[in-house]
């Protein structure tokens, strides 16, 4: 929802408060496997307790995952293999991320906060597929109520604050409405070309 609304204005307020990432050309896709190795340590921060090592290593690696993108749109460098590995190397750290909440709460005993955890992970797993597989049928999917950044934004709060299980229930019912939201506007637009095609290939009084 937020990436939607700002689009590439993010570019500008990169540029002006990270100047030093445009000196000089960097591989995008690097600082994305560097992010995805940052970022993904979370998952095992979180699975041995460390909720607050694993907020700050989120943050760490959402920089690069921001800057990426716009240092290659900068140098003219960007690809679609990049966006390709950008889109992928995020569902690692989504997956990485609830898998470590998932131990970390089964280690506690916690079933009920593990099973929301595990809940959260399917619906963000279901989430990303459902805009992927609908973009190849129809033009374009809306984001939605909680995009990724929402949801790494609200986990990193949770994380750092000790709200964590708040946090969690927002994440819960929050992703799932969003995957709703995405199978209704699939089922909407889908519906709509279906009838287009079926109007189209109906014969005209004339022939």
């Amino acid at each position: 929802m937020i990436k939607e609304k700002l689009g590439h204005r993010i570019d500008g307020w990169i540029h002006t408060a990270f100047p030093f990432l445009f000196w000089r050309p960097i591989s995008p896709d690097a600082m994305t496997v560097v992010g995805t190795l940052v970022a993904g340590a979370a998952g095992f921060a979180f699975a041995e307790g460390a909720l607050r090592v694993g907020g700050c290593l989120l943050i760490a690696g959402g920089f690069f995952d921001l800057v990426d993108g716009v240092v290659a749109r900068h140098f003219g460098i960007a690809t679609r293999f990049g966006a390709f590995l950008d889109s992928s190397l995020d569902r690692v750290v989504d997956i990485l991320a609830m898998l470590g909440l998932v131990v970390f709460f089964v280690r506690g005993d916690e079933v009920g906060w593990a099973s929301l955890c595990a809940l959260i992970l399917v619906a963000t797993v279901l989430t990303s597929y459902a805009k992927a597989r609908a973009e190849l049928l129809i033009e374009r999917m809306p984001g939605g109520f909680l995009e990724r950044g929402e949801r790494i934004g609200l986990l990193v709060i949770g994380s750092l604050t000790g709200w964590l299980e708040p946090v969690l229930v927002i994440l819960g019912v929050g992703s799932c409405v969003t995957v709703g939201q995405r199978f209704l506007y699939a089922y909407r637009e889908m519906g709509r070309l279906d009838r287009e095609d079926a109007e189209r290939s109906v014969p005209s009084e004339g022939n």
